[in-house]
């Protein structure tokens, strides 16, 4: 059962990263540039938890999931702060 839960997580983050980088085509708003960032950076973080618990569970990939959570929420951070209108 958790590999079907963090499959969905992973594609779910992914599909917000899509749907982000969409809209910030059709509109140019940089928030939405940021966002969509993040969330691929999320999506990244999710599918590294993935392969760590189903792929290759006798390595520990808890220093990268950590790093690529903590870039992603920074990029979300820089957005939030310095993008806003």
């Amino acid at each position: 059962m958790a590999d079907v839960i963090y499959t969905l997580c992973a594609v779910t983050s992914g599909l917000c990263a899509w749907l982000l980088a969409a809209a910030y085509r059709k509109t140019r708003s940089r928030l939405l540039l940021w966002s969509s960032v993040a969330f691929a950076g999320l999506a990244l973080n999710n599918l590294a938890l993935w392969i760590d618990k189903l792929v290759l569970p006798e390595v520990d990939l808890s220093v990268v999931r950590a790093c690529l959570g903590l870039a992603a929420m920074l990029v979300l951070l820089y957005g939030l702060i310095w993008e806003a209108e």
